[in-house]
């Protein structure tokens, strides 16, 4: 089984019909990301090369954690917005000089939309909850396929470990500190309410979970 094969696996039986995995085939192409590429239908692009050093637990909880993004809807879109902004603003400019008030408006309240959605898809902060949310959701679907609570954890904080090793570029590096410290939160919390169900303290350590 090739692992593009093994990955269209790991995805819930309710999605195997309109998401697909393929190879990623863009000069230089990050290691794993998303684009939609029809009405109702979402492509997981792979860079096999990069992919392939990773261990497998980390290979699986990355990919579950772009599962996670398709889930919760935040998929990268095709950016309709800067050819709004452009078509705003070309066309205040147009009813400045033949002064039909109406019009200017309307122009300007194009430009102010999508200057503001250009602004929430660009926010970091926001990048970075999304993030945050779809690893929760990559724990959720590992447990789904079979591993404890602990493991996903520990498999997903030892990916973002790796990512943060390899990655150089400063910005990049400390958006995957910052989704591994979230992480460390939730396993934290995690661990808290399943020492609470059990009646006892004998559950994993924070430690564990990371390695």
């Amino acid at each position: 089984m090739s692992e593009l094969q093994r990955l269209k696996g790991l995805l819930p039986p309710e999605m195997q019909s309109w998401v697909f995995v393929e190879a990623a085939a863009a000069v230089e192409p990050p290691l794993i990301t998303l684009e939609e590429i029809g009405r109702d239908e979402v492509e997981i692009q792979v860079d096999l090369d990069q992919w392939d050093s990773l261990a497998l637990d980390h290979r699986n909880l990355l990919f579950w954690h772009e599962v996670g993004r398709v889930q919760n809807d935040t998929i990268p879109r095709d950016g309709w917005e800067m050819a709004a902004l452009a078509i705003g603003l070309g066309g205040a400019i147009g009813e400045l000089w033949v002064q039909d008030g109406l019009l200017l408006m309307m122009a300007l309240g194009l430009s102010g939309f999508a200057g503001y959605r250009l602004y929430l898809k660009n926010n970091s902060e926001k990048r970075l909850q999304d993030a945050i949310a779809a690893d929760e959701r990559a724990i959720d679907l590992a447990c789904r396929f079979g591993y404890s609570v602990p493991n996903a954890y520990k498999s997903l904080g030892g990916a973002l470990k790796e990512l943060v090793e390899q990655t150089r570029k400063k910005k990049k590096r400390s958006f995957y500190e910052d989704r591994l410290e979230a992480l460390r939160k939730s396993a934290n919390k995690a661990r808290a309410e399943m020492a609470q169900q059990q009646g006892s303290r004998e559950s994993v350590t924070s430690e564990n979970v990371y390695g």
